[in-house]
């Protein structure tokens, strides 16, 4: 009876959301929450591309923009702009801009290729590619997109 389970296990649900023209895919077991855009509270001395802190329920969340951690032109805020709100571990949470949120997506491993050795900095963030009909997601390591502020100077 284990077999027939198998496929459920290779198959991973994506949220999907839109920086410029590209769309990326988040793997939605990262997602805690997703708001509206709100003030963002400066801190200083952040990196470039930390725009500061939220108090979502009494929870202080660090935003960062995913567009100029990824070195694309500077955030606008628009009707559609988003904050998702990350937890990678059960403690820490911390909230991505994007310029919209599109959809779910359910992605098998065949519909899934692996990022073949290009030196774009995007590309050092991404866990694969997902094949749709419509078009081609780029799947976020999210750990790495989020653990590497720790280690940016």
């Amino acid at each position: 009876m284990e077999e027939e389970n198998k496929t459920d296990e290779l198959e991973k649900q994506y949220i999907v959301v839109k920086l410029g023209s590209e769309q990326y895919g988040i793997d939605i077991q990262y997602v805690d929450n997703i708001v509206r855009m709100q003030r963002v509270t400066r801190v200083p001395k952040a990196q470039h591309y930390f725009k500061g802190v939220i108090n979502i329920r009494g929870e202080i969340i660090p935003v960062m923009s995913l567009r100029l951690k990824f070195g694309l032109e500077p955030d606008e805020f628009k009707n559609a702009t988003r904050i998702l709100i990350i937890k990678i571990e059960p403690q820490a949470a911390i909230g991505m801009i994007v310029d919209e949120v599109k959809e779910v997506i359910t992605l098998d491993e065949e519909s899934i290729d692996k990022v073949s050795g290009t030196n774009d900095e995007r590309s050092a963030y991404l866990s694969g590619v997902g094949k749709q009909p419509d078009g081609l997601v780029s799947l976020l390591n999210i750990p790495l997109v989020v653990i590497d502020k720790e280690n940016a100077g």
